[in-house]
């Protein structure tokens, strides 16, 4: 029976993820799809049980007025049909109600839907430009997947709950007590406005305080994660003190959102206690009154106080419910700052997989800048022309910022130009998918970074579908395979299976490189970047890796970025990249030759590394 209605609900649709609505009603109308069924059927189980519930009270009055007028010895006789149904009521149908309504709540929402809104929300922020994630922390998006999928559910849910169940159960209140005598109904009128008023004037700064209360606890979380990521660094430079500092400003800075919200429901607390004191007093004096006229009866007085005392239970929580239902509209309010945004870098509705057959890359014209201080826009590359052969081995060469970087983020198709094009094989790369444009790539880069799994796992990420056997050979090509049958983990697992850490931080530079190198050979893409890719690695080593490099390269077209030249000086042609401009290129001996900036470059090395005029 669990199952069943565990499946009443899927928490992972196939269909691929939308950008979401800016709006808050249309954000979380956007991700409650597929759920509104066992939502709206909560929903009206929720309106039958106050009914239900409401009624339990009406039998009660029934009770104490039989109980003060029926003969005790034909009491049974007369009312037998009646008290079945009272007992059915309370036996059956009521439990009942409240079992199924237990088990769509508990079972087919509570678990799926956020799950349904975290695993929306994730594949949407994976499609998103490189840029987002560069400009924010990592730990701070994470809890704003976390935090809005269950701010959703809460507000969709509570917000059904309070409007359907409240509403229906207090109508049915006073319908019961306006029976009995339409003067007991004032009170609880005038109740409601002046609790009405209450939230009126005091949710709405609650709900101000949980939405800067939000921000403020995913920023304290993002600083807390990065700290950890960055355990190395906090360590190497001996700042464990300036880090605790730096989550205390930010856990300070969530507290002075804690305390104005606690001063809120402490001045909400009492001012509903105050109001439901005065509801039950003004009901007790009026049936008291009403019974001294000989108006209403015994029963009656006991349903209408009753009630009373029942509606002000609820009334406490209700305004709880009322405020965590703001506090969670704050926190979605929050989320849609983040989830919403537009995704800078997208496929066209009509992009084709990209079909390399030779490997010719061309920048024609290409202009491209990103926005700086003040807005205004600090140029790359201006007119930018490129030609690369299929299978022709182009080094990059210049000084830091002269825009070696950028324009693999551009080939990488990282970010868009503002004009111009670049092709591939004479397909412009915007005009195909990025997924198939990667996938003909590989890079390995200068920071290398593993993912915190297996070993296997990381060099099978270059292809995944690859044996057991082919992953140990490259791993063994890129001298890899001694070293991983040495590792182990907390866990017990070792070679292969050993887990190498966040970002791989249990390796060694080097170590890291090599199982890089591993995942790059395995993948072996027909357009192959190398940044730096020998940079962590001792002499000896190096000559090795570079040798399998030289095989790996092997009828590929390859643009390798280097600042030890020495890496680079044998590639069929150099590229001299200057303030966004390609200033000379040649091989290695006709620059040295034209006696410019490659020259004067490779005069500047020490040690085999670009020196800084």
């Amino acid at each position: 029976m669990f199952s069943f209605f565990e499946k009443l609900t899927n928490p992972f649709p196939a269909q691929h993820p939308a950008q979401p609505p800016k709006s808050l009603l249309a954000f979380c109308l956007h991700y409650s799809k597929g759920m509104w069924p066992a939502i709206i059927s909560v929903s009206m189980l929720g309106a039958c049980i106050a009914i239900l519930e409401v009624s339990l009270f009406g039998y009660l009055g029934q009770l104490v007025d039989w109980f003060s007028e029926r003969d005790p010895a034909t009491f049974l006789q007369e009312e037998k049909h009646s008290l079945m149904w009272m007992g059915a009521v309370v036996l059956v149908i009521l439990p009942g109600l409240v079992l199924t309504q237990s088990m769509l709540t508990h079972q087919t929402l509570l678990g799926n839907y956020p799950m349904r809104i975290r695993w929306q929300a994730h594949r949407y922020l994976l499609g998103q430009s490189l840029g987002f994630f560069q400009n924010e922390f990592a730990g701070r998006v994470a809890t704003k997947v976390m935090q809005t999928a269950l701010s959703v559910r809460e507000s969709v849910m509570k917000l059904l709950d309070i409007l359907v169940y409240v509403s229906v159960y207090f109508l049915s209140i006073v319908v019961l007590v306006f029976a009995a005598d339409w003067r007991l109904s004032l009170p609880l009128l005038s109740w409601l406005v002046i609790y009405l008023v209450i939230l009126r004037v005091l949710i709405p700064k609650l709900k101000r305080v949980s939405q800067r209360q939000a921000d403020a606890r995913s920023m304290m979380t993002g600083r807390i994660v990065d700290s950890y990521t960055n355990i190395m660094t906090v360590k190497l430079f001996s700042h464990s003190s300036r880090e605790s500092e730096y989550a205390k400003e930010s856990m300070d800075n969530f507290l002075k959102t804690v305390y104005p919200q606690m001063r809120l429901a402490t001045v909400l607390y009492g001012c509903v206690w105050f109001n439901n004191a005065v509801l039950v007093f003004s009901v007790a004096a009026t049936a008291i009154y009403l019974w001294l006229q000989q108006v209403v009866s015994p029963g009656e007085i006991a349903v209408a106080v009753s009630l009373c005392l029942r509606l002000t239970g609820m009334a406490q929580w209700i305004m709880w419910e009322v405020s965590s239902l703001f506090e969670n509209i704050g926190a979605v309010q929050d989320g849609i700052n983040t989830l919403s945004n537009p995704v800078e870098v997208e496929d066209k509705r009509d992009a084709k997989s990209l079909d390399v057959n030779g490997g010719a890359i061309e920048f024609n014209h290409v202009n491209f800048s990103y926005p700086g201080p003040s807005g205004v826009e600090i140029s790359v590359f201006n007119d930018l022309s490129i030609n690369i052969k299929p299978g022709e081995k182009v080094g990059l060469v210049g000084r830091s910022g002269a825009g070696k970087s950028t324009l693999v983020n551009l080939l990488l198709r990282f970010y868009d130009v503002q004009s111009g094009e670049i092709r591939i094989d004479g397909q412009p790369i915007n005009r195909v998918t990025q997924e198939s444009l990667r996938a003909n790539i590989s890079m390995v880069t200068q920071d290398t970074s593993l993912l915190h799994r297996s070993v296997r796992d990381n060099i099978l990420y270059g292809k995944l579908g690859a044996t057991e056997a082919q992953m140990e050979h490259a791993a063994r090509q890129a001298e890899a395979h001694e070293f991983i049958q040495q590792l182990s983990d907390l866990e017990g697992r070792t070679g292969y299976d050993a887990h190498v850490g966040e970002r791989g931080v249990k390796l060694s530079g080097g170590q890291r490189q090599r199982i890089a190198i591993a995942r790059v050979m395995l993948k072996d893409a027909p357009i192959l970047i190398l940044d730096e890719a020998t940079s962590a690695l001792d002499s000896e080593v190096e000559m090795a890796i570079q040798h399998c490099l030289n095989k790996v390269m092997e009828n590929k077209t390859v643009l390798a970025i280097a600042h030890r030249l020495s890496t680079i000086a044998q590639m069929d042609r150099l590229l001299v990249l200057d303030k966004g401009r390609i200033v000379e290129q040649g091989t290695h001996a006709e620059l040295l030759a034209l006696n410019g900036i490659y020259a004067k470059l490779w005069a500047h090395q020490t040690g085999g590394f670009i020196g800084v005029e």
